[in-house]
């Protein structure tokens, strides 16, 4: 993924939301868990946020410092769009979480999207430093990827699957598993891909 941020803008430009493999009308599990381990008085960055419904759901549930994280501007420009006024209480980062290092820490990373997509083992590193640097001790992630049993591709990009002992593997000594729950999404064509979540706290 040499450039992603054209092959996203592509995908966002060219198709409506409902039309893409990962939709949610609504992200229950992702919410569940929010719900479950964070409190809306916490700061939140979501790592892909893409165009997904999470933020404002988020803001309807009570949630005032979000960020949302995506490589592509049009993605980002779309929940602009969609959530009108309600987007002036979010904040918005147009960045390659490969190349990005935070600026601020946060008490929640939540990412629905981005890491299964991360296949060479110095971008996964460059992802658990970044995740390190942007949460408070005792923060939390809320990370989704595809499950070992999922597809191997996904929007004509190849994916590294995990299951929950590979993810805690990954993100080492730092981070204690909370949390963990399998997941089989239904794509809008009535595809089910399976995911494996996790909630890990910054030790």
């Amino acid at each position: 993924m040499n450039d992603p941020s054209t092959h996203w803008d592509n995908v966002f430009a060219s198709k409506e939301p409902a039309e893409t493999s990962w939709f949610q009308d609504d992200p229950t599990l992702s919410l569940a868990l929010l719900d479950e381990w964070a409190h809306s008085s916490g700061s939140l960055i979501d790592i892909g946020a893409g165009s997904s419904r999470l933020a404002e759901r988020l803001l309807d549930a009570g949630w005032r410092d979000i960020s949302l994280l995506d490589v592509s501007a049009e993605a980002l420009a779309l929940t602009r769009r969609r959530l009108g006024d309600s987007s002036e209480n979010l904040t918005f980062v147009n960045a390659d979480v490969r190349h990005w290092t935070p600026s601020r820490h946060y008490d929640v990373w939540h990412d629905r999207a981005v890491l299964h997509f991360l296949v060479d083992a110095a971008d996964c590193d460059h992802y658990v430093a970044a995740a390190l640097r942007a949460l408070s001790p005792g923060g939390i992630l809320v990370i989704a990827t595809f499950a070992a049993d999922g597809p191997d591709q996904c929007s004509g990009l190849p994916v590294r699957r995990y299951g929950v002992d590979d993810l805690v593997k990954m993100f080492g000594p730092h981070f204690s598993l909370e949390d963990s729950r399998r997941e089989e999404h239904v794509t809008p064509l009535g595809t089910v891909q399976p995911f494996t979540w996790v909630v890990l706290r910054r030790r």
